[in-house]
């Protein structure tokens, strides 16, 4: 990284969203990501967590307040030495192209040389384990290997701060467990910046530094709980009663924030 440690990752400043038809979607929401965290955006359906990730990528403009990724602008984020990949809920991969060519597509759209982006794609497929099916069509890989070709699309631009928009929720719990292993050991091989969303207040437990509780209608930031555990957290993390204890207080916070608690984080 660029040696700006003391510099936050993200800072959302009072940032709002209304919509044309005077829905207002986010209340003023601030909110201070470090480098090498790992966050999490819980909370129930329309509360606001996909607009959020989104504005922080970049694509959603607010309706006031001000966003920063390392002190800049998001549009200006590689004059600082970074970059961010966004991974959507579905794969959202080109179904008549292999899957190099699928991962590839960021370096092509980019203008980066065959030379390079060659050895890219090897290495981001080989860090989500599937070096050995370059030359498959989408088709023919299950729902699980299809969002780990999504992961490595979002890897091969080399990003220090990686958004994900609830990328395992379609999966079953066998594959969406071992998908959040993998992403835990990428994050911090990478030394990765990560703002994770999920419905899921086990995958919060499970893969967070921090968890931040949101409420809808209109949608707030109402609470945030760190996880202290150390890393690496492998199945007996799932079943200790530190893994219960977390989230059970995460369950008290969305069971308030569903009942309309008032309130946003300073």
């Amino acid at each position: 990284m660029s040696g700006t440690a003391s510099v936050p990752a993200v800072e959302v400043l009072s940032i709002e969203k209304t919509y044309p038809n005077g829905t207002q979607a986010l209340l003023p929401v601030n909110l201070t990501v470090q480098e090498g965290e790992f966050v999490t955006l819980l909370g129930p359906s329309g509360c606001g967590k996909s607009t959020l990730l989104k504005m922080i990528a970049g694509l959603l403009e607010p309706s006031n307040g001000r966003l920063l990724l390392w002190r800049k602008p998001v549009e200006q984020i590689e004059s600082s030495g970074h970059r961010l990949s966004f991974v959507f809920q579905e794969p959202t991969l080109m179904p008549w192209a292999r899957v190099q060519a699928n991962v590839r597509l960021p370096l092509d759209l980019a203008g980066v040389p065959a030379a390079e982006s060659g050895p890219r794609v090897h290495d981001a497929l080989a860090m989500v384990g599937l070096d050995k099916f370059a030359g498959h069509l989408p088709r023919e890989l299950s729902g699980g290997m299809q969002m780990r070709v999504s992961i490595a699309r979002g890897l091969v631009t080399q990003p220090t701060l990686l958004l994900m928009d609830e990328p395992f929720g379609a999966l079953d719990e066998i594959t969406r467990n071992k998908l959040d292993s993998d992403l835990l050991e990428l994050w911090q091989k990478k030394k990765l910046t990560v703002i994770f969303v999920t419905h899921s207040l086990y995958e919060a437990v499970y893969l967070s530094t921090r968890v931040v509780v949101m409420a809808a209608r209109p949608g707030r930031l109402i609470e945030e709980l760190r996880i202290d555990e150390p890393c690496p957290r492998g199945p007996e993390f799932r079943v200790s009663t530190a893994f219960s204890r977390h989230a059970k207080r995460l369950q008290d916070s969305l069971l308030r924030s569903s009942g309309g608690v008032e309130g946003a984080l300073a």
